[in-house]
C-alpha cells in the first residue's frame, strides 16, 4: 500500500492524556498521514523491518482517526 493512499491521522497511545480510552485517537488523521508520507520518503520506497513495524502502527492510528472523524460527522 502506498503512502499516497492516506489522507488522515490518529494515535498509538504515546502522549495520550490520562483517562483517555486506548482506542480514542489523539492526533488527527492528517497528522498521522504526514508521518506516513515522511516515513516512506525517508525510506526511499523500501521499509526496513523496524520501519515496517512503525508503518503498521501508524496505519492503525490513522484508521482510528478516520473512524473517529466519521462518527463525529454523523
Amino acid at each position: 500500500m502506498s503512502a499516497s493512499s492516506f489522507d488522515s491521522s490518529a494515535s498509538s497511545g504515546a502522549g495520550r492524556p490520562a483517562g483517555t480510552p486506548v482506542g480514542t485517537p489523539v492526533r488527527s488523521a492528517a497528522v498521522v498521514n504526514g508521518e506516513i508520507r515522511a516515513l516512506w520518503t525517508r525510506a526511499g520506497g523500501t521499509l526496513s523491518a523496524a520501519e515496517q513495524e512503525r508503518y503498521q502502527r501508524l496505519l492503525v492510528e490513522w484508521a482510528a482517526a478516520v473512524r473517529a472523524d466519521v462518527v463525529e460527522a454523523a
